[in-house]
């Protein structure tokens, strides 16, 4: 419990301190360095209205439309089916899931280079696990997702967590889902392609 809730102090004070140094760039941008004959312009018209966040109380479970599709990606060009052999863990719970990507995040943001893409969990249970590129021309082929993915089962692989609850050298990053209690998988490179997986 204590590393999940240091784990949430860092990310908390990660973005307090990208807060507050986009806040000093900014004070000191416009701190007295301008031309005392330029003038600023400021633009009254009102930013363009940022659409409301799909509603948790829609269900899609039942195989309707996808309520996070037009939101946080496209529709999914592809989409594939996955059933596990690993059970769920009587102890995944949203909470597990949450830590799990906080955990990611974490290390993602911990990197020496920006992050190439985001992660993060949706739904009322977060149990779908959401990857958006965030560089142009990354994940924008089924191929690519599919890499990506075969990336995470390596790394999932060398944890103690998988070797001691799988078989790793059977096992992949959708078994580790499983055992946490995911049941959906969408990446996307964030504009026109989206792959999606249902995990069983």
């Amino acid at each position: 419990m204590t590393r999940f809730l240091g784990g949430i102090a860092a990310a908390i004070l990660l973005i307090m301190l990208a807060g507050h140094v986009t806040l000093a760039q900014a004070q000191s941008a416009g701190s007295g360095t301008q031309d005392a004959n330029s003038t600023e312009t400021i633009s009254l018209t009102p930013p363009e209205p940022l659409l409301p966040e799909p509603s948790d109380e829609a269900s899609d479970s039942d195989g309707q439309a996808d309520r996070y599709a037009g939101y946080y990606y496209p529709k999914p060009k592809t989409t594939e089916h996955y059933t596990s052999p690993a059970p769920t863990l009587p102890d995944s719970d949203k909470v597990r899931r949450q830590a799990f990507v906080i955990g990611l995040t974490k290390q993602l943001l911990g990197g020496q280079y920006a992050p190439y893409y985001a992660i993060f969990t949706k739904g009322s249970q977060s149990d779908k696990l959401i990857i958006v590129g965030l560089v142009d021309g990354q994940l924008d082929t089924v191929y690519r997702a599919r890499a990506l993915l075969a990336t995470l089962t390596a790394v999932a692989r060398s944890t103690s967590f998988f070797q001691q609850t799988t078989h790793p050298e059977e096992a992949n990053f959708f078994d580790l889902m499983k055992l946490l209690g995911y049941r959906q998988i969408t990446l996307t490179d964030g504009k026109a392609f989206a792959h999606q997986i249902t995990i069983d």
